[in-house]
């Protein structure tokens, strides 16, 4: 889905670039044989790791802008947002043309929508990628970011949502000893995976201890508890049911 900011007319080439900074699209693009390289931050992306947000053209008759194009890029997998300035008839770089073919043709690249949270009083560093054809997670980042948060610290639980689809959420949960999730069913299969501490996941008629390294796995609408027998970090997966 196209960001609704980009509808706006920013005015000529160096006036579009930015204003498209000022709204997040830092990194500058460029094309190196068969894949997009952005120095600033060393990085080489293939074009199944990036897609075109929109396309600018330029054709001013006597301004120096005229016979451009300019790319809006973003990187799902990188966090990564930017932009790629070609020109096009005669100033036609055709390393870059190359790569839009192969965008266009990628389905992935073109039609996905990604999907990132907002900012809060909180978390005021919004715009973490949450859902998109590709969403990497670094679990160890997200305990750290937990484990310094105010919450953590005045409260005996924090969480963080750092996967979100119609059919799939994934949450890291910390619980400090004897915090405890009451008694309550979940509309969709869940899992619960121990990455810290010690856990003790119970149903009606089951109960289990669950250290670093053990899972398991629920049906939906099954009541269910969960008590941490020592301060821990778990992943609740959710898969919902599919809508009919």
């Amino acid at each position: 889905m196209e960001n609704h900011l980009l509808n706006e007319s920013f005015g000529t080439l160096s006036e579009t670039i930015n204003g498209l900074v000022k709204i997040g699209y830092i990194h500058d693009f460029n094309i190196l044989e068969d894949c997009l390289v952005c120095h600033q931050a060393n990085l080489k992306l293939s074009p199944a790791e990036f897609h075109i947000e929109k396309v600018y053209r330029f054709e001013g008759v006597s301004d120096p802008d005229d016979q451009a194009i300019l790319y809006v890029i973003s990187s799902p997998k990188f966090n990564m947002k930017g932009t790629l300035v070609n020109g096009y008839g005669i100033s036609s770089d055709e390393n870059t043309s190359k790569i839009i073919e192969q965008l266009e043709t990628h389905p992935l690249s073109v039609t996905s929508e990604i999907k990132s949270n907002e900012a809060t009083t909180l978390r005021p560093e919004g715009n973490r990628v949450l859902d998109a054809p590709l969403v990497e997670m670094n679990l160890d980042e997200f305990i750290n970011l937990i484990k310094n948060e105010i919450t953590w610290k005045d409260s005996d639980r924090n969480s963080v949502t750092i996967f979100k689809s119609e059919t799939m959420r994934i949450v890291l949960m910390g619980l400090r000893e004897n915090a405890e999730l009451k008694p309550h069913k979940a509309n969709g299969v869940i899992s619960v995976q121990v990455l810290e501490g010690k856990v003790e996941f119970g149903t009606e008629s089951q109960t289990t201890v669950l250290k670093k390294g053990q899972m398991i796995a629920l049906h939906e609408n099954i009541m269910h508890r969960v008590l941490a027998l020592k301060d821990s970090f778990f992943l609740l997966t959710l898969a919902m049911n599919a809508k009919k």
